[in-house]
């Protein structure tokens, strides 16, 4: 019994949201004082995923943490920054094995099915056209509609490592 609610915990540890940043090094943050959302592409065949309503939700979400991170909201004409984002929906079947059998000799093999949400949202420089800074949320989770649940600690987790920290 032991053996099967490490194998359980381990698979929740697995399916956890993770989220990685890239950004130019040479750039100085400081001197980005407004922002504007240019462009919000939703990727997925999933209709819970793919609607007005959900590019509505992240388009607010990044309004608000991008806001609260000390930038202006620009709705149309010339900003610092130039948000894109995409959000993407992918199936996939996860592995899992672990002991199981008479005195846990032997082992029991689990396909384990997900669909994997990720969200890229991408900061540029409109003055230089270049791509300044970009965050990747992944959600693993059962269906897509607890990857819809999800979205907003998605973008917040996402923005809360703006500006970034240079080591």
């Amino acid at each position: 019994m032991k053996v099967l609610l490490l194998a359980v915990l381990g698979a929740v540890g697995a399916f956890a949201q993770k989220v990685e940043i890239e950004f130019d090094q040479a750039v100085d943050f400081s001197q980005f004082k407004t922002f504007a959302i240019r462009d919000g592409r939703l990727n997925s065949k999933n209709p819970s995923l793919n609607s007005d309503l959900v590019r509505k939700r992240i388009d607010a979400d990044i309004q608000k943490y991008l806001g609260a991170k000390g930038l202006t909201f620009v709705p149309s004409g010339a900003s610092d920054l130039n948000v894109r984002y995409t959000l993407g929906a992918a199936r996939g079947t996860q592995v899992e094995a672990y002991p199981a059998g008479w005195r846990g000799w032997g082992t029991r093999v689990v396909r384990v099915p997900f669909t994997e949400g990720t969200l890229v949202i991408d900061l540029r420089n409109p003055a230089t056209r270049s791509l300044v800074w970009r965050a990747i949320a992944r959600e693993d989770k059962s269906d897509a509609a607890h990857i819809e649940g999800k979205l907003d600690d998605m973008v917040k987790k996402s923005i809360e490592k703006y500006p970034p920290k240079v080591k």
